[in-house]
């Protein structure tokens, strides 16, 4: 009888594994979000971009932990988030900068893509919205 694989004996080559494959993933989501930094345009280097989420509730930490997700269940969070660069991303998480109402609605991946595709310039913000 053959000796059963253990978990030890294949430690450092999983682990690389998934480090690979989170860093394929990073690519993939910086291209789905049109590579570069929604606020400023930075796109020198992909470890300095960050995803925000836009209003704060998320399902996962798209980079949490090491688990890793299919492609689509990072989509529909990348949904959620915009594409930002580190100097961004922290005035955002400090109250320096907003978003405004429009910006919000027209990055959201898809639906940005979608309007678009429609003929739209620019989503309207509904009525009860006030300026952010």
């Amino acid at each position: 009888m053959a000796e059963k694989r253990k978990y030890a004996d294949r430690r450092e080559e999983l682990i690389k594994a998934v480090a690979k494959r989170r860093r394929k993933l990073k690519v993939l989501a910086i291209e789905y979000k049109g590579g570069k930094c929604q606020i400023c345009g930075y796109k020198k280097f992909q470890g300095a971009l960050d995803l925000h989420h836009i209003n704060g509730v998320k399902e996962f930490g798209i980079a949490d932990k090491g688990y890793t997700r299919s492609w689509e269940k990072i989509r529909n969070e990348l949904d959620k988030c915009i594409l930002v660069c580190a100097n961004c991303h922290r005035e955002l998480e400090g109250g320096a900068v907003q978003l405004s109402v429009v910006r919000r609605i027209e990055k959201r991946g898809e639906f940005g893509e979608i309007l678009r595709k429609l003929g739209q310039s620019r989503a309207k913000p509904h009525k009860k919205m006030g300026k952010v």
